[in-house]
């Protein structure tokens, strides 16, 4: 069990905090010592997790602050507070999602639900929190991708799935787009001479309502999730899965563009490792093409005071 260096001192903001990997990594952060944010959607769940750990661990430094990834206008009040109380971040993980839907869903400000919430919120809270990053020593975005990028293609034609939309393809899109994210802004902070690790990770096949709450989107009556099936494969509990992100965020030993998961069969389960990037993940010009296109959608760019 991969054991979190002390992060005393620290600040550490976790996007989708109230459950699975989000709960289970700003649980343990909290237990190294951190002062962590619980950057959630449903505030009353974020203060129920914060409740479960603070029992944990009464001497945390706990925060529960309202985001809704899918509204750019709840991303712009939630880093515009982080900025006016000018404490600098040392880890934002970006771990909040939604999969796969079972029909098309869209954002407040009319992007596909999945494309909106798990990559473009991301991007712009990122951005938006840049200036109390460089403020740290060091600091590290971490951004949960998943082993469906592998699956994935950003269609530039049809970003949104407008035209021709399945469920997985569009989540697939959405993780695919996660990594590239990460391993561009790995790019720029090279390029600018940032103190900044921005790096990726995905938690194999891990046991959370995620694909349950996907798949129950937009319905009156409870449904089995789209991928029932998966239980015949090997699977683990959240404490595991999230190690890949709790290693890429807080290791000594990770490194700038790097991508981790597990490393047992087919990526599913294990020990954390440096896994290989997809293919679909190696092209930095398809990289470059989508900040510059999610630049245009959320209106956000690098401060110009960077």
């Amino acid at each position: 069990m991969y054991r979190v260096p002390t992060q005393h001192g620290k600040l550490c903001v976790v996007t989708g905090a109230n459950s699975g990997t989000g709960k289970e990594a700003a649980r343990r952060l909290a237990g190294a010592g951190a002062n962590v944010v619980l950057a959630v959607r449903n505030v009353d769940k974020g203060a129920a997790a914060l409740e479960a750990i603070a029992a944990q661990f009464p001497a945390a430094t706990l925060t529960v602050r309202e985001l809704d990834l899918a509204d750019l206008a709840s991303v712009e009040r939630f880093a515009a507070a982080m900025v006016e109380e000018n404490v600098p971040i040392d880890v934002l993980l970006n771990n909040g999602g939604v999969m796969a839907p079972p029909t098309r869903m869209e954002s407040v400000d009319g992007f596909e639900l999945q494309f909106a919430t798990n990559f473009l919120g991301h991007f712009a809270v990122t951005l938006r929190l840049l200036p109390l990053l460089l403020a740290a020593a060091g600091p590290t975005v971490t951004t949960m991708s998943s082993s469906a990028a592998a699956y994935g293609r950003i269609t530039f034609d049809d970003l949104q799935r407008q035209r021709h939309y399945r469920p997985f393809t569009a989540y697939a899109q959405s993780k695919l787009a996660d990594l590239l994210f990460a391993q561009h802004l790995a790019l720029v902070a090279n390029e600018r001479g940032w103190d900044l690790m921005s790096n990726a990770t995905h938690p194999g096949y891990t046991r959370t309502n995620l694909f349950d709450a996907g798949a129950n989107l937009g319905r009156t009556r409870p449904k089995r999730s789209l991928f029932g099936d998966l239980r015949y494969l090997p699977a683990q509990g959240v404490e595991q899965g999230t190690e890949p992100m709790l290693y890429g965020a807080t290791s000594p030993d990770a490194t700038n563009g790097a991508y981790y998961g597990p490393r047992g069969p087919l990526g599913l389960t294990g020990a954390t490792t440096l896994v290989a990037t997809p293919r679909r993940a190696r092209h930095p010009e398809v990289a470059a093409r989508l900040w510059s296109v999610a630049e245009g959608l959320t209106g956000v760019t690098i401060p110009a005071s960077i």
